[in-house]
């Protein structure tokens, strides 16, 4: 992780702590574990097949992030779609799954219309925004897994 992120991962997370918003109030210990780990990532470069801190592609970060949170996740954006339960992007809450471009790219939901993906080959993992252009007209939807049991 960048140095500098340390701060903005705890920034963020006070954020919603002071923000007191549903999507932040909502989140149990495992989401705010996997809002923290994705966020440790950012910076990370982007290396197809990658599920490691030492490069990631989408699907891989998201496998990375739900293994460190105790769950076991398929690499693959298809295979990850078929887990967990339907979300509506109006009931999106940290920790979920979200999906763009016919199933081609994945990321997940960090809070406040966000969300941390890997993102394409010479960039590196970043956190963008659900309302920005491109993901906005290419959206497919969100997914929702059970939590897990320490």
């Amino acid at each position: 992780m960048h140095p500098r992120l340390g701060g903005v991962v705890a920034l963020t997370l006070l954020g919603y702590a002071i923000a007191g918003c549903a999507t932040a109030t909502s989140a149990g210990p495992r989401d705010t574990r996997v809002v923290e780990t994705a966020l440790r990532q950012v910076g990370a470069p982007y290396v197809r097949g990658g599920a490691s801190p030492a490069g990631f592609d989408c699907s891989g970060l998201v496998k990375y992030v739900y293994g460190q949170a105790g769950m076991s996740v398929p690499h693959g954006v298809t295979a990850q779609y078929r887990l967990g339960v339907a979300v509506s992007r109006a009931s999106l809450r940290p920790g979920d799954i979200v999906f763009f471009d016919r199933l081609r790219h994945s990321g997940i939901y960090i809070g406040r219309n966000r969300f941390v993906h890997a993102t394409k080959p010479g960039d590196t993992v970043k956190v963008s925004r659900l309302d920005e252009e491109w993901f906005r007209s290419r959206w497919v939807g969100a997914r929702r897994l059970a939590a897990v049991t320490p």
